[in-house]
């Protein structure tokens, strides 16, 4: 820590809060000695309270007998979910039979490892850029971390559906939907909720729904049917939960709550049902990882474990990352950790270097040398894929590195079209509203400067918030026929009825002077989209 500087020591200590609980934890090759401690006062393991034997472990419970021949229970949490859908899961690490002491771990938390703090991995590192795959702080991996599961993480998502009151009648939860195929329905039990261990993908219905609905929201066919059957069929629409888009897992536990069995929902609500998905998530191009310098960086590629850098005696690298990354930041302790971690590794200990305290310069050149490895660190590199060896000797050895919650599946996102803001009818913005791309001031300045005028009209108009001209263009795209010349915007409608407001008698003339009079385009958008609908099908 004493040779990075205060701006990315900073960096690495927020991002050691945003590690990702592995499947398979490790406990750091160079440590400072705080481990331990800090694993036990985070209150993630389980602590022997008392002197006493083991008496019987099982994936959920440690029985412990006293010295007082007290039998004392330790219930163990399995796959729960954290509040940021990361896996809570508890381990013993004691046998039966076993002694344990007052204070001694006996079982590890998610992030532990044997009782230590384990937040990442030891991996092979090399500082050298490769075909420019490591630019500007990206990384490039092997698919050997990917392949035995070194980065992998188990997410839960938690997934809620309401039954209300509304003011038609009440909702339903039930497995009898309208115009929904048997297939769709295979997951469901009787009541119309998922069952446990239900493997589910996008769209995938997980609680089934129904809601009443009035007279207005009934299509011309069913209002046919209303005239000569009467009251035979039902008014209600399909409002079921579904696996949001880009979501797939195993359903691992569905909770229902109701006011019959007297649990506390909210006012208007009768029933209360939550389903949580778990999915396994393998190291993937996109995620950020990061090591415990601030040296931060996101997966550019994941190269096959035979095209990485190998060292003399064969062994691939696992992860190569820029050396431009290092000068600038003037976080120097990853070198030095990457040279103690590669003593630490051939000759299979832990180094323990405290804060403040740690080894010199002068103590690491020695422990590479009683190693049997080169002092400065360094070694010869050969190219995976030609067999040659690199120009230079390359500085390589272990580094601790850390998967972080900023994951690519959490953050991928795309729009074609979709929900509208009901002011400004502009498109709504964020991943959770199926939002598109803020096209801002400065954005619009860079088109300007450089003339695509086309461009810059069609996203500010059809692409946005001119009502009529976004359907007619859909209509044109449908029909294959040419996108006709975008209207007036909606933002600029609210802005003259904002002026009016403050008394303001705003007029909008034409290049002749004339007065163009500004329509109120609901009726007409109803109108077109109806027509549009009645022509598609």
């Amino acid at each position: 820590l004493e040779h990075n500087d205060a701006n990315r020591a900073l960096m690495g200590t927020n991002m050691q809060r945003q590690a990702v609980p592995l499947i398979r934890t490790e406990v750091p090759l160079v440590g400072t000695g705080m481990e331990n401690k800090v694993a036990i006062d985070s209150g993630a393991v389980i602590v022997s309270q008392a002197d006493g034997v083991v008496k019987k472990v099982d994936a959920n419970k440690i029985i412990i007998q006293t010295t007082n021949n007290v039998e004392k229970e330790y219930l163990l949490k399995k796959f729960v979910r954290s509040n940021q859908g990361t896996c809570i899961n508890q381990i013993p690490i004691v046998e039966e039979g076993m002694l344990v002491k007052k204070g001694d771990v006996i079982a590890d938390g998610p992030l532990t490892s044997e009782g230590n703090l384990s937040l990442g991995r030891n991996v092979l590192v090399a500082y050298m850029s490769w075909e420019g795959y490591n630019f500007e702080d990206a990384i490039l991996i092997s698919d050997r971390l990917v392949r035995e599961d070194t980065f992998t993480s188990i997410h839960i998502s938690e997934h809620e559906c309401e039954a209300r009151d509304t003011k038609l009648g009440p909702e339903e939860i039930t497995r009898d939907i309208p115009n929904i195929g048997e297939g769709n329905l295979a997951n469901l039990d009787e009541r119309g909720i998922v069952r446990i261990g239900a493997e589910v993908e996008s769209g995938d219905i997980l609680v089934g729904k129904i809601t009443p609905k009035g007279e207005t929201d009934l299509g011309p066919e069913e209002r046919l049917l209303r005239a000569i059957f009467g009251e035979k069929a039902r008014e209600v629409r399909d409002t079921s939960l579904r696996v949001p888009h880009g979501e797939k897992g195993k359903v691992i536990d569905v909770k229902v709550f109701s006011r019959e069995n007297n649990d506390e929902l909210s006012p208007g609500v009768n029933q209360l049902v939550k389903v949580f998905i778990a999915q396994t998530r393998k190291i993937s191009e996109g995620d950020k990882i990061s090591g415990r310098h601030g040296n931060k960086g996101v997966i550019a590629k994941i190269l096959p474990e035979s095209d990485m850098p190998f060292m003399s005696d064969g062994t691939p690298i696992d992860i190569v990352l820029n050396p431009l990354g290092v000068p600038s930041r003037m976080n120097v302790g990853q070198i030095l950790e990457i040279h103690l971690g590669w003593v630490a590794k051939a000759l299979g200990i832990r180094i323990i270097t405290p804060i403040f305290n740690g080894a010199t310069e002068e103590e690491i050149e020695t422990a590479l040398i009683e190693a049997g490895l080169p002092k400065d660190g360094k070694t010869k590199l050969f190219d995976g894929r030609t067999g040659r060896p690199f120009d230079q000797k390359i500085t390589v050895g272990y580094s601790y590195i850390l998967k972080l919650i900023h994951l690519v599946d959490d953050k991928i996102h795309a729009r074609s079209t979709g929900p509208y803001s009901l002011v400004t009818q502009q498109p709504l913005g964020g991943k959770a509203q199926v939002g598109g791309q803020r096209f801002g001031e400065m954005e619009v300045w860079a088109l300007e400067g450089y003339g695509a005028a086309y461009n810059l009209q069609e996203l500010l108009t059809v692409k946005s918030d001119d009502v009529i001209g976004r359907i007619k263009t859909y209509e044109g795209i449908v029909k294959g026929e040419d996108i006709p010349v975008p209207g007036t915007p909606e933002s600029f409608k609210v802005l003259v009825k904002e002026l009016r407001s403050l008394c303001l008698d705003v007029k909008v003339l034409n290049e002749e002077g004339k007065e163009i009079e500004i329509k109120e385009d609901i009726e007409s958008k109803d109108e077109i989209s109806e027509n549009l609908m009645k022509e598609i099908t």
